[in-house]
């Protein structure tokens, strides 16, 4: 039951993540720009830190949150608007 439910909440976080990181991104790119190859990255990615979680019971569901939300901010940092944004800070 408790292996069970720390999945359930793992699911719930990447979910959430991921729904956070698609509307962020559709108003800062917009619809003509908005980044599908990364999503399918960052929904692929919290697919598998689940089934680690899953499969593995030495892995703490503090870690894969933790994982996951340096996962997301990795992809994050390869969009279009944040690499415009550091284009024009550092030039």
């Amino acid at each position: 039951m408790k292996k069970t439910l720390s999945t359930l909440l793992i699911s719930v976080f990447v979910v959430l993540t991921t729904g956070t990181f698609a509307i962020a991104e559709y108003s800062t790119a917009g619809a003509g720009n908005f980044p599908y190859f990364h999503l399918g990255a960052l929904i692929i990615g919290g697919l598998i830190i689940i089934s680690l979680r899953h499969k593995y019971d030495k892995l703490y569901m503090s870690e894969a949150m933790g994982a996951f939300a340096l996962y997301t901010v990795l992809i994050a940092l390869f969009t279009s608007p944040v690499v415009e944004l550091i284009k024009s800070a550092v030039g």
